[in-house]
């Protein structure tokens, strides 16, 4: 099972072994009503209200503490009834119960003189003392008291809502005096002020922890749903209003986390609209109602984003007959139990390892990493999954998904509405795409606040709906005009790379480094950071002025300085995921620097370690992602240790695997000349950029290397000459004296070029019109089989 269920309660546990203690078990030992011992209610301070018969079927009500682990009697009917709702107020002197008679025969004298079917009472029970008619009705009732704040001293005023099956809502104001002997009683108990909350509702849910009331009036083919806030000093405002495209034609009320009625409820709930609200901390607020289907095994449901304006319709969800009345708990009535809800962590990981759809894969990998975050051992295994099912994944990849996920759930709680901000998936669009979800999206009209100088969830979800209305189209970060950006500066010549603005992407580059230098030994298994790499630590400065220019646009209340943290945090952040699963990749195959020798082949861990650094390239050029300095080294060196030569220079050439200084050096100079290595080399040599051969190529002490320079050299000697002819007379020749007409003209041409102040390679003196006739010379005596002195 997918959620980790701890019992907190339970009543077979928990309170029959105190029933029996007291002498009141007798009667839970007949199995004739299934209903003998019941929890009718959880209240806000985690106090369970349960009814029980006793041995001569009076009717009892208890109450247990959860902190206390106490069980406590509250009340004793002496009569076989059958209890609806019940409540009890903060202070424990109240006690609100609504019950109905068994038989239909009762007789009004019977019971308070009653001639209606339902009975509401309120009872003072600090000592038990008197009791006051609410209601005598022929429909139910539901009761709830309001409980204040957390940590606030007792109060003479208690307000208390009942709930009526005809469709209305309303509360009572109940003060109380206290006596002689601390009796505490109601105080003018003939008077009790009310005022109408709701009418002519037909769905009403009790969020108990935030004392809100949400409810839904039907109008024609729309319905309004609404919203209560209750405060602890004040009285109540109705504080939201929101039109949903659901058409309401119940008779029934169906009501939400308004205690349990154990015969009821079961039979409204099939009948009746199965919908329900859900909010969170972070000012969100959505209505998940299920819908009618033809096809038995499948349950269609629509969620409606309040917080955002949109409406999603997603097939398959499950249908339990729970209760949730307090934060992460399920309540199931049935069975009698209160349990602490968790995710299973194990659990989740088979649903990620053992399913077949991508649907499936895609949210447990997105649930893991909300919930388990910072969780070492999970995200180790989510890695290791990831390594070993590159190629089953089809409409995502997990990699991108992996680094987007986990960046968004480290960074988002750092700031306030960062979460619109910033991408949480790689995917740009549901529909389509994910084969298993389908998804139809319409934009519903926004809802509508009235409150002043509230804080907490609802500002939230007001700045929530301010951002919907005045944003941009497209909030969440992208990598369009990255991508465009490090195109063009990745070609810009190298004298354009001094100006002011790239000094300051590279100084970017170097606050972002610095951030990892922290790290521990251990993070140093794999070789990475070892180096400079000017195109990654571009893109990186890049990413950072770019998406410090995204937040500057709608977090301008945050201020620059902490935009600037957040930023080079989101950066680091992407970098040491990246190294994080090359290190977790690196532990598993057993490598460590023998990937940097070259005098053997490599080994099976070493080319599954190489492919898995191939689907991180791919993953990070898809998203335009930077890599860690030394990525690319290596990357390059486990394929020359892995790769067949055709291979390896294919994958060169399509761009798969980049040249870098820093292994083309020691390839160079740490390989003998055998003929096999002779051709790795001049294939390697022959495929460098300009730039990077002018620094490796001396590496390499070999006639053919030496011819290759020399080409290079006269090629580029004359590309600067242009169209400009020699005026000078051919000077006197100081090499070697060969009477070699054309050979002697070119390097008189080469030197005057020279005399002009014209030298591509300035930094390889040796490289001159004397050696380009020298190396011209040994390459005509080779070819004609002559012995060169």
């Amino acid at each position: 099972m997918l959620l980790r269920l701890v019992p907190e309660f339970e009543l077979r546990r928990d309170v029959v072994p105190w029933l029996a203690a007291q002498g009141w078990a007798a009667a839970l030992d007949t199995s004739e009503n299934s209903s003998a011992l019941y929890i009718v209610n959880v209240e806000r301070n985690g106090k369970i209200i349960y009814t029980w018969k006793g041995s001569q079927r009076n009717t009892h009500i208890g109450l247990y503490d959860l902190q206390s682990k106490q069980n406590e009697h509250l009340y004793t009917f002496e009569k076989d009834l059958h209890i609806i709702s019940c409540s009890v107020n903060n202070e424990r002197t109240l006690l609100a119960v609504s019950f109905r008679h068994y038989t239909e025969d009762e007789t009004a004298s019977q019971l308070l003189q009653s001639v209606s079917k339902y009975l509401t009472l309120l009872i003072e029970i600090h000592p038990i003392n008197n009791v006051r008619v609410l209601k005598a009705v022929d429909s139910c009732v539901r009761v709830q008291f309001l409980y204040p704040v957390e940590d606030r001293n007792a109060s003479t005023e208690s307000r208390l809502l009942l709930v009526s099956e005809d469709k209305y809502i309303e509360q009572f104001d109940i003060r109380v005096v206290a006596e002689e002997e601390h009796k505490v009683v109601i105080q003018k108990p003939g008077q009790l002020p009310r005022a109408k909350v709701a009418d002519d509702l037909v769905w009403a849910q009790w969020d108990m922890m935030e004392q809100r009331l949400f409810y839904i009036v039907p109008k024609e083919s729309k319905s309004t749903l609404r919203c209560v806030q209750f405060y602890p000093d004040e009285n109540f405002n109705s504080i939201l209003e929101s039109h949903l495209d659901i058409s309401v034609n119940d008779t029934q009320l169906k009501l939400v986390n308004f205690g349990y009625d154990y015969c009821q409820d079961q039979d409204v709930a099939s009948k009746s609209l199965n919908l329900q609200v859900f909010t969170s901390k972070a000012g969100g607020l959505c209505v998940c109602c299920s819908l009618a289907c033809d096809t038995p095994d499948e349950i269609m449901y629509s969620i409606y984003f309040l917080h955002k304006g949109e409406d999603a319709r997603i097939d398959t969800l499950q249908n339990y007959p729970i209760r949730s009345p307090l934060v992460s708990t399920i309540l199931d009535c049935e069975a009698g139990s209160l349990y602490a809800v968790s995710i299973s962590d194990s659990t989740l990981l088979q649903l990620l390892q053992k399913s077949k759809q991508d649907s499936e894969r895609l949210a447990a990998l997105h649930c893991a990493l909300l919930y388990f975050q910072h969780t070492e051992d999970l995200e180790m295994q989510i890695i290791r999954w990831i390594s070993e099912n590159l190629s089953t994944c089809h409409s995502f990849d997990p990699i991108q998904e992996f680094i987007v996920a986990s960046l968004y759930c480290r960074m988002c709680p750092e700031t306030q509405n960062l979460d619109k901000l910033l991408p949480y998936t790689s995917l740009l669009d549901w529909i389509g795409v994910v084969p298993g979800v389908i998804c139809a999206t319409d934009i519903i009209s926004l809802p509508v606040l009235e409150f002043q100088n509230s804080k907490g969830f609802w500002e939230k979800l007001n700045s929530n709906l301010e951002s919907v209305k005045y944003a941009e189209p497209q909030l969440h970060y992208h990598n369009n005009v990255l991508r465009r950006e490090w195109r063009n500066l990745s070609e810009e010549r190298e004298e354009r790379r001094t100006t002011a603005y790239l000094r300051n992407i590279f100084e970017n580059a170097k606050k972002v480094l610095s951030h990892l230098d922290t790290w521990d030994s251990e993070a140093r298994l794999v070789p990475l950071f070892e180096e400079e790499d000017y195109q990654q630590q571009l893109l990186m400065g890049l990413m950072v002025a770019q998406l410090k220019d995204h937040l500057m646009r709608h977090l301008q209340y945050v201020g620059k300085k902490k935009i600037d943290q957040i930023v080079l945090d989101y950066v680091a952040n992407l970098l040491s995921l990246i190294h994080r699963i090359m290190k977790e990749v690196w532990r598993r195959y057993q490598l460590h620097s023998c990937v940097f020798c070259f005098d053997e082949r490599g080994s099976a861990g070493e080319f599954a370690v190489f492919h898995i650094m191939s689907r991180i390239l791919e993953a990070a050029n898809g998203m335009c992602m930077p890599l860690p300095p030394g990525f690319h080294t290596l990357h390059l060196g486990l394929g020359v240790r892995c790769l067949p030569l055709h291979t390896l220079l294919h994958y060169i050439d399509i761009g798969v695997l980049q040249l870098t200084e820093t292994c083309v050096r020691k390839l160079l100079k740490d390989l003998d000349d055998t003929e096999q290595n002779e051709k790795l080399k001049l294939s390697i040599v022959m495929r460098l950029p300009e730039a990077l051969g002018q620094k490796v190529r001396q590496f390499w002490n070999h006639p053919i290397n030496a011819n290759l320079i020399a080409r290079k050299y006269v090629k580029l000697l004359l590309e600067n000459l242009g169209n400009r002819q020699c005026s000078r007379s051919i000077p006197e020749r100081f090499s070697v004296p060969v009477e070699f007409l054309p050979l002697n003209y070119l390097t008189s041409m080469l030197t005057e070029i020279e005399n002009q102040g014209v030298h591509p390679y300035e930094k390889q003196d040796h490289v001159n019109a004397r050696f380009v006739e020298e190396m011209a010379l040994k390459h005509t005596m080779t070819f004609l089989g002559l012995k060169y002195s």
